[in-house]
Parts: structure tokens; sequence; C-alpha cells
């Protein structure tokens, strides 16, 4: 006791108002009713009061016990303890069996006050207890860990930077993989959570395979959730494309773009940035002219309905074909039938606006069926009518390669 009474001595002496903090060094190796005696004879000596209060640090310097044993011996201490209300009870938990964050958090459920941490769990032998799991861990059960992780990437940057140490990509909450989903069935899943949130404006956090909402640690749901490899399916391409670019796929038409970017993923052996998705959607289904374009289109009205015009450029050769439909891309559609010979059913036709102003360009998708094939296209343009056409054309590209016309 000489220690404490040296440091109330020397505070008295300072008339300084000085907080003082006692550790029982091995508790976890020392019978807990030991050291409760000790403790209360330091606490006996300091007499903390409400405004002065002492803080009892009970530490796993080597953690060799289940949390819940530790747990058990800090419940015993707190009920135990003199001066309780005076007193600050501190956890200071290692990591030699991995149960660090379980042995803080089953500390704090029996009667702890703080935990004592550090930054991703960086300390000696197998270090601390991880004070950023520990804190979030709080925080996704509506508990205020008094402690700001919202600008993690910045964080983990720090750490880095100071301590010339690397960060696991699965370290909770802030590895660079811990929000990801390469899983087509997790991304379908993230996909329509995502826009359950924002169909019924949901209060509470409730996506599935994300315990935390991203964005609370400063990450972000295009670059650090989906993302996409040959693993991917189409929720995950479909969610991609929706909230970087503003296109909103038909749900069969999802399917054959997650084929698409699972094949160049394949291919390639990466994983696709959004940038590099979106060049996929285009060069597969929005550009892709192998076999014939569409050239000029021109209509006139008549009794039984719209004639059309249709200059159909194949190998370097133009063919004007004239034929009557119902609409004006069913006319188109009618001409190419009978310049190919072809016999195909027009199956889906979608179309939105890209962006919300009034210049924004239309976005039209169309799904073609024949010979038990699908093909699908999509235009961009300016003109509603125009996307419709190029979207066919696309589509018609796709469904005759499927089929080997050629």
């Amino acid at each position: 006791m000489d220690g404490a009474k040296l440091l109330k001595k020397l505070a008295d002496e300072a008339g300084e108002n000085y907080r003082f903090e006692y550790s029982p060094e091995s508790f976890t190796g020392t019978e807990p009713e030991y050291a409760l005696e000790v403790c209360n004879a330091v606490l006996d000596v300091w007499q903390p009061t409400k405004d002065r209060k002492a803080i009892i640090n009970i530490p796993a310097t080597v953690e060799n016990a289940m949390p819940h044993v530790f747990a058990q011996q800090v419940e015993y201490i707190s009920k135990n303890l003199k001066f309780r209300g005076n007193v600050v009870l501190s956890l200071h938990p290692h990591n030699d069996r991995g149960c660090g964050v379980a042995a803080s958090e089953m500390g704090l459920l029996a009667g702890a006050d703080r935990v004592e941490g550090t930054l991703f769990g960086n300390g000696e032998r197998t270090g601390n207890a991880d004070i950023v799991t520990v804190a979030m861990n709080l925080f996704s059960q509506g508990v205020d860990p008094e402690l700001d992780f919202s600008f993690m990437p910045e964080i983990c940057e720090k750490y880095r930077e100071f301590t010339q140490m690397e960060i696991s990509p699965r370290q909770p909450y802030a590895g660079a993989l811990v929000f990801a989903a390469f899983s087509g069935s997790h991304q379908d899943a993230i996909a329509k959570g995502m826009q359950w949130r924002r169909d019924k404006k949901c209060e509470f956090w409730t996506v599935p395979y994300l315990p935390i909402d991203p964005a609370d640690v400063g990450r972000e749901y295009q670059t650090d959730v989906i993302r996409i490899n040959s693993q991917s399916g189409k929720g995950g391409v479909g969610f991609i494309l929706q909230e970087n670019f503003g296109v909103n796929l038909p749900p069969k038409f999802k399917e054959a773009m997650g084929y698409a970017a699972k094949d160049v993923s394949d291919k390639t052996h990466k994983e696709l940035k959004p940038d590099e998705v979106y060049r996929v959607f285009l060069e597969r289904f929005v550009e892709n002219r192998p076999l014939f374009d569409v050239s000029e289109c021109h209509f006139k009205q008549l009794a039984g309905g719209i004639e059309a015009t249709v200059t159909v450029a194949e190998q370097g050769k133009k063919s004007v074909v004239q034929a009557v439909g119902n609409g004006r891309l069913d006319a188109v559609s009618n001409a190419i039938k009978k310049h190919f010979g072809a016999a195909y059913t027009l199956t889906t036709y979608e179309q939105h606006s890209l962006g919300e102003q009034s210049t924004s360009k239309a976005l039209s998708f169309v799904g073609v069926e024949g010979d038990g094939k699908t093909g699908w296209g999509a235009g961009i343009d300016e003109d509603i009518i125009q996307s419709s056409f190029e979207a066919l054309c696309a589509a018609l590209n796709n469904l005759f390669v499927s089929r080997g016309k050629d």
C-alpha cells in the first residue's frame, strides 16, 4: 500500500485533482478474493468521491480463460468493490485466445464501465482487445460507444502511416473486403434489401448480409459493397448499373447481363470495376452490330397502320425494305423480318429516362425470342423512338449470332 499512500500524499501536497488508476497485474491468474482484497485496500487509501473517482482496471494480462469465466470474475469484483459508486471499473483484455473482443463485451455486461483497447488490436504478443470492433459491435446494437469511427478509411490510412503495419482485408468494420459481396445470391439479396429501404423509407437498418450501414463508417455502396467477378450474378450487376449509371434493367435482361459480366471476369481473371461493368453493357447490348445495322428509317401513316421504309446495312451493302406494322417499332421489326426471312417474337419492350432532367436521354430495352433463343438489346438516344430502334437492332444481332445466322 506504500505506493497508493505516496500517490495520495503527493497529490494532496500539489493541490491538484489527480485521478488515480490501479490495475491488479496478472488478475486472471490470481484468486478473485485476493485481487478484491488488494483493490479494496487501495481504495481505502485513496477514498474516492463522486467528484474524484478512482479507476480500478481489471486486466487479462494473459488471456487464459473463456470470456464467460472472465465475466464472472468481473461481476464478483463489481458487486463487492468498496466505494462502487465512486469507482470506474475498467477492463484491459488481451487477445491470447483470440477472445479479447468477446471478453470485453461479456465484461461490460457483467458490470464494467469502460474498456481499454487499441486500434485493430495492436499490442504485445497477440495484441490487446480491438477497440474498433468493441465500439462498432456496441454501435450495431444501438448503444453509443462514444467513439467516432464515421471516417474509418482515414483512420486506417493514419494507422498504416504511423505503425507501418497493414490491416487485414477482413478486419471487422475496417478491412477492404468486410462489406464486399461477390456471391450472386448475396448480391441479389443486398440489392433487393436496398431497394426495399428506398421504397419503404425504413428508419432502421435491415439490409441482408450487412450488419451495419457501410456509410456509417465512411464506406461507399458503389465500390465497397457489390463487387463483380466470375462468382457474381444478375442482382449484383443490376445493382451496379442502377446505382452508378441509372440503368434499371428488366429482370430477364439482368440475367443476360450477369452472364456477360461473368464471362468477361472469368476470361480476364479479375474483378470488374463499375466502369468496366458499364463498358460490358455497352459493348454486348448497345453498340454490338456484328451482322447488320439499320442506318435509316422513314414512316408513312396508312389506314391499316404505319409503313416503315428501312435501310439495312449488311456486310458493306445497303438494302431498302418496306413493311407495315401497328406501330413504328413493329413496322421496323417486320421490315427486318422480311429482309432476313427471319421468324422471331418481340417479347419485351421497356423504356425509362437516364436521369431526371428534361434533356435526359431515353433508354430502351428490347427482348426477342426465336428458335428457343433469346436476344437482348438496349438503345440510348435523345429520341425515345430512335432508342427503341437501336435496342431492337442490338437485340436481333445478339439473337442471330446465338442462332448461328450469318
